[in-house]
C-alpha cells in the first residue's frame, strides 16, 4: 500500500466525527456528526460534498428533534436515490426505550427528504446498510435488539425482521457492524465488541440469511467498515485498534477462509479516532475517517494506492 495523500477536510464544529463516504453521481459525499463533544446530546449530521476531493462544501444539515443524531452511513437505493441512515439517541425515553434508527433519502445529494422513522426502528440502533438484489440489509444493536437483529428494507422507509437473535452469544456488549456481500449472495458481517477486552468476530451467511456462523479475529476493534477486494479475494477493513499508548486507525486485510486480522497499514491518527467511509475507485482506496491525533477532532480524507 501507498499513501498518496492525507489531509484534513472539515473541523468548524466544536467535534466532528462518526463519518461515512460514497461517489454519488460526479461527487464525493462525506457525512459526519457535528456537536460540542463526543457524549454529549446536540448532535447533527452534516452532509458535505466535492468534485475532486480537494474543496469540499456544506450541502445539509439534518436533525432530530429531541435527540443527538450519530454513526450517519451512506448508500444508493436501487431507483439511484441517495440514502443516509443514523441512529439517534432520544433525550426521553419513549415507552423505556432511548435510541431510534432513522433514514433520509435525496435525489440529488442536496435536497433531503423528511425524516422517515419506521416502528421497528424504536428502541434499536441499525448500524451501516448495504444493499443487494434491491433489498438493504442492516443489523440493528442494544435496546430490543441486545441479542442482534439482521433488518432488511425495499425502499429504506419500512423495515422488516430477517433474523433476531442473531450474535453470536448473549453476551450484551456486541454492537456495530460492517456488511459485504459476495456476488453469489454471500454474507459476511464484520461485528464490534465494545470493550477492548473482547476480540471481534467475523460472520457468514447464506440467502436467506437466517442461519450463521461465526469465527473469532482475536483482536478487539472499534468503527468497523469492510469491502471486498476481487483480486486479492480478501476483505479490507478499516478499524480503530488498540495499543499501550492510544488508539488509532488503521487498515488490515481480513482473511475469511481462515478467519484472520492483519493490521496493513496505519492511517495519521490518535486518541479519538476511527469510523471510516470507504470507497475504492481506480486503483485507489478514499478512506474518510475522524481523529484527535492534531488536537481538535476532526475530519480527514486519505487516499492510498492498493
Amino acid at each position: 500500500m501507498e499513501f498518496l495523500e492525507v489531509k484534513k477536510i472539515w473541523d468548524k464544529s466544536p467535534h466532528n466525527a462518526f463519518t461515512d463516504l460514497i461517489k454519488f453521481g460526479e461527487y464525493w459525499y462525506c457525512t459526519f456528526r457535528e456537536a460540542d463533544e463526543h457524549m454529549s446530546m446536540d448532535g447533527k449530521l452534516r452532509v458535505i460534498r466535492s468534485l475532486n476531493g480537494k474543496k469540499w462544501s456544506s450541502v445539509a444539515l439534518l436533525g432530530f428533534d429531541g435527540g443527538d443524531v450519530r454513526d450517519g452511513k451512506f448508500s444508493i437505493t436501487p431507483k439511484n436515490e441517495l440514502m443516509l441512515n443514523a441512529g439517534v439517541r432520544l433525550v426521553e425515553s419513549i415507552d423505556g426505550l432511548n435510541t431510534r434508527s432513522v433514514t433520509w433519502l435525496s435525489a440529488d445529494g442536496k435536497n433531503w427528504s423528511e425524516v422517515f422513522t419506521c416502528p421497528t426502528g424504536l428502541g434499536t440502533w441499525r448500524w451501516s446498510t448495504t444493499w443487494h438484489e434491491k433489498t438493504a440489509y442492516s443489523i440493528g444493536y442494544t435496546g430490543k435488539d441486545k441479542l442482534g437483529c439482521l433488518y432488511s428494507t425495499k425502499d429504506g422507509k419500512k423495515w422488516k425482521i430477517v433474523k433476531d437473535k442473531l450474535f453470536p452469544t448473549k453476551n450484551s456488549s456486541w454492537s456495530e457492524s460492517s456488511l459485504v456481500f459476495l456476488e453469489n449472495g454471500d454474507l459476511y458481517v464484520l461485528l464490534r465488541r465494545d470493550s477492548q477486552s473482547y476480540t471481534s468476530v467475523l460472520g457468514f451467511s447464506k440467502f436467506p440469511y437466517e442461519k450463521w456462523s461465526w469465527s473469532d479475529l482475536n483482536v478487539p476493534i472499534g468503527g468497523p467498515k469492510m469491502i471486498y477486494m476481487e483480486k486479492q479475494d480478501k476483505f479490507l477493513a478499516t478499524v480503530r485498534l488498540y495499543g499501550n499508548q492510544s488508539a488509532r486507525t488503521s487498515l488490515c486485510w481480513i482473511d475469511y477462509e481462515n478467519g484472520e486480522l492483519r493490521e496493513a497499514l496505519t492511517l495519521p491518527s490518535g486518541g479519538d479516532t476511527s469510523y471510516a467511509g470507504m470507497v475504492y475507485e481506480e486503483d485507489v482506496l478514499w478512506i474518510s475517517y475522524y481523529s484527535s491525533h492534531e488536537g481538535k477532532t476532526s475530519i480527514y480524507l486519505a487516499k492510498v494506492r492498493i
